[in-house]
């Protein structure tokens, strides 16, 4: 028996790459990827600074991405990698993307989509806490240097 490589923490270190890489570019750490089939179809970060733009978001350049490679709206039979809980203006993205599940690692208490009362689709099936502790380093070690 073939040991599964393509494991939420596979996924998920994709998406802490991405992570670091908004990290060196001084943009608030998240990274993200969107799977379908074990592929990778897309891969980001947040681009809010670059981009000047308050909805870069690493999410909603995942869907995007992910939906022309697509060629359609809808991001059934595919999973969102995200290193940071969505807010509510990506779990409203994600919701009528209709994705099929979101993996995300670590939780944010103070903006996520659950403290601000946002939903995702009722189909949609979430995991929490994947890499939780590498994911909240990254951010914790952001801000830090910013203060």
């Amino acid at each position: 028996m073939t040991e599964d490589i393509f494991t939420d923490e596979y996924f998920m270190k994709k998406a802490l790459n991405e992570a670091h890489e908004a990290f060196d570019k001084g943009e608030i750490p998240v990274g993200a990827v969107i799977v379908v089939d074990n592929r990778v179809i897309a891969r980001t970060h947040n681009l809010t600074e670059l981009l000047t733009d308050v909805t870069a978001h690493a999410e909603m350049q995942a869907i995007t991405s992910a939906a022309n490679f697509l060629g359609g709206k809808y991001l059934t039979g595919c999973t969102l990698y995200v290193t940071l809980e969505p807010c509510q203006m990506c779990a409203g993205a994600l919701y009528w993307s209709q994705i099929s599940k979101v993996v995300y690692g670590a939780d944010d208490t103070h903006r996520g989509y659950k403290v601000m009362g946002a939903k995702l689709h009722p189909k949609t099936q979430v995991v929490t806490g994947v890499m939780a502790e590498e994911c909240s380093v990254l951010m914790k070690e952001f801000f830090k240097k910013r203060r």
